[in-house]
């Protein structure tokens, strides 16, 4: 075994290596970026190495620093985590050229999985069920427009690098055809250097079912599945294992392909071999296909850890330093049933848009694990993916499994920035999921719901404006009576854009009464516990201005100064405004130009992602105040319409 190992990575899965490497004894180095130097994974390091800005290209991707880094420390061995340079076969050659040990594959093994298209190739050729599609090197127009004729409509047009969805479109109509594909280079060409696409056959009801092994260079074996299918814009967002509905047939034969899968490539390390699955009819032993071959930790780890009882961090580690496959094949069992949740700073209301902010509050409830990367006071930084942590439950039945998601969803506090706890909730009681009954369209069907939120109650705007004046502090007590009569003061909140105004009458430092529109709130301390009209109050936390009542997933409000309130200052729909800090990757607005609502004026790229910023209303562009390619903060200008009097005029 190694005694030391440095980890090419950050936020989460550094955390989270760090804590098995303590536990077999082994020596950990973090390496760290200007926008990290005080992060989670670094406190929980033995050692630490700045290697440079905040950009990845600036720290992250710098193969060359984190092999000196891994060096100068005295590591044996990298562990690259997923992402960055995880899936990089020149970095792999690199940390080997430099005598030390990649915790993962070959740069073979990933070289031979890294083009979905050469991938695919040769899983058919080893006898592993493909989807029917077309994966040539000529990527001329209308040779691709054809293919896509020969294959039937609907079909996907994937990018043959990376993944996560990018560079990938849905096309259900041949007309849209040429659109969908000059979109899906662009963003392709973007995330991984290379606009090179491949068309497959779309699936009409599919689930994402994935195989997780491990390898150690010659034999492998399978860790069961876990099921994917719940996707928003194809990104995972409620993982399980084992899949529902799964068959010891449709298992076996499942299993056994992602073995040949892993052994034709001699793979060693954990990977995961993902198949798309036609659930229309039930889960049939012929009625699944490769996708692709992730050679590396997946994100989703978790929850094949909690069904089986094995660390996969372990493995990898005792695998890299020479050890052969901790079990066999027979040895390995599923025991109850586990979900992951991705709790993300992103504004779902904005359309999912990725959010940044300073954690003011975090914790988590008890009974759920909680992989995270960040605490209480770190940044969500632009530079990196918006991740907050990840929730993992694990019950004798998907039931209880999934009810105690539902519970530990509820109990998280979040205070600093907008998150998706709310959809998540929600989307772990729609009936369907709790019915078993996924697939990667499900979001899509209920997004409405899903996305719906509810009026706040009273009661909860009372107890925030409680907090705006202090009166749930103990220091108040003595100070919340006048010598006279009972205190009366008015306060105003803002949440949502709505302008809420209150009365609360102090008629002690316990006893509180509040006037929210029309409605009263009685507001009582008993037995050291805040009840509002009998009902014992959530949870407050306090930022300077920003209150948060933690009831439905995280409430904000704003206090505001009655005296010093501006009129709106909100976006004005003349002005195309930046929603987060990016890159202008394209402008398709000139000065003089007309436009009509709805209309792309410009397109920014932030934290890994395209975001179309649309014109909010019919008009004529005035000015046109950034150039493409310029990085912006949030909520700089970036196009001007012209007044409606100054159009009419």
């Amino acid at each position: 075994m190694f005694d030391t190992i440095l980890m090419a990575n950050r936020g989460e899965i550094a955390a989270r290596v760090f804590d098995t490497a303590r536990r077999l004894g082994v020596q950990t180095v973090a390496v760290y970026s200007d926008a990290d130097r005080g992060a989670r994974h670094v406190a929980r390091a033995d050692k630490a190495v700045h290697i440079g800005g905040a950009a990845p290209a600036d720290s992250y991707l710098r193969g060359d620093v984190i092999i000196q880094a891994a060096l100068d420390a005295g590591a044996q061995a990298i562990h690259p985590g997923y992402g960055f340079l995880s899936e990089n076969p020149d970095f792999v050659e690199a940390v080997e050229a430099a005598g030390l040990v990649f915790i993962g594959p070959s740069a073979k093994a990933i070289r031979a999985m890294g083009l979905k298209d050469a991938a695919k190739a040769l899983m058919e050729k080893a006898g592993v069920p493909v989807v029917p599609g077309y994966h040539g090197a000529d990527q001329d127009d209308a040779l691709l427009a054809g293919e896509a004729d020969k294959i039937g409509y609907p079909v996907l047009i994937k990018a043959v690098a990376g993944g996560g969805g990018k560079g990938m479109r849905l096309v259900e109509d041949p007309k849209d055809f040429a659109d969908a594909l000059a979109s899906a280079r662009g963003e392709a060409k973007t995330a991984f250097g290379n606009d090179a696409v491949l068309i497959e056959k779309f699936v009409q009801h599919p689930r994402h079912i994935e195989l997780q092994v491990f390898g150690d260079g010659t034999n492998a074996v399978h860790l069961f599945e876990r099921d994917c299918s719940l996707q928003r814009r194809h990104q995972k967002v409620i993982e399980e294992a084992p899949a529902p509905g799964m068959t010891d047939e449709m298992r076996a034969a499942m299993g056994e392909a992602a073995v040949r899968a892993a052994e034709t490539i001699g793979y060693k390390g954990a990977g995961t071999v993902e198949f798309i699955v036609d659930g229309s009819d039930g889960l049939r032993a012929d009625g699944f296909w490769f996708m692709e071959m992730n050679t590396r930790l997946q994100v989703e780890h978790p929850v094949t850890e909690a069904i089986t009882g094995v660390d996969l961090v372990e493995w990898q580690l005792r695998v890299a330093s020479g050890e052969a496959l901790p079990a066999r094949q027979e040895d390995l069992s599923i025991s109850g049933h586990a979900f992951e949740s991705r709790l993300y700073a992103e504004d779902v209301p904005k359309g999912f848009l990725p959010a940044t902010g300073t954690l003011t509050h975090l914790a988590f409830p008890a009974g759920a694990r909680a992989d995270t990367g960040v605490r209480a006071g770190d940044e969500i930084s632009p530079h990196y993916d918006p991740m907050i942590a990840k929730l993992i439950t694990h019950g004798p039945t998907r039931d209880v499994a999934l009810q105690q998601m539902s519970a530990a969803l509820a109990g998280c506090e979040v205070a600093g920035t907008v998150t998706n706890l709310a959809f998540l909730g929600a989307l772990a009681r729609n009936p369907g999921f709790a019915m078993g009954e996924v697939d990667t369209g499900l979001i899509a069907r209920h997004l409405d719901d899903l996305t719906h939120t509810a009026d706040v109650r009273g009661d909860v705007i009372a107890l925030a404006g409680l907090a705006a004046l202090g009166l749930l502090a103990d220091q108040e007590r003595l100070s919340a009576v006048s010598l006279w009569a009972p205190l009366k003061r008015s306060v105003v909140l803002h949440h949502g854009g709505d302008e809420i105004q209150m009365r609360i009458t102090s008629l002690s430092g316990d006893a509180h009464d509040v006037t929210v529109d029309g409605t009263e709130v009685q507001a009582r301390r008993i037995a050291g516990r805040w009840q509002l009209n009998g009902r014992v109050a959530p949870k407050v936390a306090i930022s300077g201005q920003s209150i948060t009542v933690f009831e439905d997933y995280g409430i904000e409000f704003e206090a505001v100064d009655p005296l010093q309130r501006q009129a709106d200052g909100g976006a004005v729909a003349g002005v195309i405004e930046a929603p987060m800090p990016g890159l202008v990757k394209l402008l398709n607005a000139t000065a003089g130009m007309t436009v009509t609502k709805g209309d792309r004026l410009a397109v920014l790229e932030a934290m890994k992602m395209e975001h179309s910023l649309l014109a909010a209303r019919d008009g004529v562009v005035a000015e046109v105040l950034v150039a493409q390619g310029d990085q912006v903060s949030a909520g700089a200008a970036l196009v001007r319409l012209e007044d409606e009097d100054e159009a009419a005029a």
